[in-house]
């Protein structure tokens, strides 16, 4: 597998590269959806740890250095991926799933009714 960065990647295909990528190793059999759903959280944790202690932080990270940042991408990827193949060992549609819960947050959260304290 090589890096292009000439297109966007679709979730399908990312499920598609996982899904070879788990065969050829043989790891399928340990990819049971609570074993990937506890990767999945110590992922978060990982990703947790890096902001922890910080306080508040700017969006685009323009303080933190490129290491920092480089670690950021990577926590960020372990939890797309293991959200990715989850979806897949679940036999989930993960991108329908998700545009179809914007729709429904759009219903429950209709514009004009933001209420902000001040």
């Amino acid at each position: 597998m090589e890096k292009n960065d000439d297109k966007d990647v679709s979730l399908q295909e990312l499920r598609d590269m996982l899904a070879e990528f788990v065969e050829v190793r043989g790891w399928d059999q340990y990819h049971s959806p609570r074993n990937l759903l506890l990767a999945l959280v110590g992922e978060v944790g990982e990703l947790s740890e890096i902001f922890q202690w910080k306080g508040e932080v700017a969006r685009g990270l323009p303080n933190w250095s490129s290491d920092d940042k480089e670690h950021v991408e990577e926590e960020l990827s372990d939890v797309l991926l293991y959200l990715v193949r989850l979806a897949d060992v679940c036999g989930l549609d993960l991108g329908q799933a998700a545009l179809t819960k914007i729709v429904k947050n759009a219903r429950k959260y209709p514009i004009g009714n933001q209420k902000f304290s001040t």
